[in-house]
């Protein structure tokens, strides 16, 4: 075995007890879900200004958008929690991701400058926090394939 393989190994076995915790797996579930926790509440307790930013955006009719949004960010969010069919929580939170995406930082329409410049900083993020939720989806169903070959 060669010295680096062999000091990865000593360091991923350091770092496995704790990263392979559950209230660690938790709570990094609870940062990726932190954004739409927020967003759902926020809308949910200030209707009108939920509204207003369902108008902001173009999406017609207001109050069917603005309940829609409050309910994936709340029951994606509590799916992953939860760990109830978490994989379907986590695509339906990086598909509306990506979509809202799309209609809200369209960076490359805007005149160059500072606001294009965090538009385009926002946009990636979001496609990194899609990606993410894309890992999520993916390790809970490759788990639930794994536990369902080992019986």
């Amino acid at each position: 075995m060669n010295a680096a393989f062999q000091w990865e190994r000593r360091l991923a076995g350091l770092a496995r007890p704790l990263f392979g915790a559950s209230a660690v797996r938790f709570l990094a579930y609870l940062g990726l879900c932190a954004a739409y926790l927020q967003g759902g509440f926020v809308k949910l307790f200030d209707f009108p200004g939920a509204l207003s930013e369902m108008a902001h955006f173009g999406l017609s009719p207001g109050p069917l958008f603005a309940v829609l949004v409050i309910a994936l960010e709340l029951v994606a969010s509590l799916m992953i929690l939860t760990g109830r069919l978490r994989w379907l929580g986590a695509l339906a939170l990086a598909a509306f991701t990506l979509v809202a995406t799309g209609i809200a930082l369209r960076f490359w329409e805007m005149p160059l400058g500072q606001e294009r410049f965090m538009a385009a900083n926002s946009f990636f993020e979001h496609l990194g926090l899609a990606g993410g939720l894309l890992l999520v989806a993916w390790l809970d169903l490759r788990e639930s394939k794994l536990s369902r070959d080992e019986t």
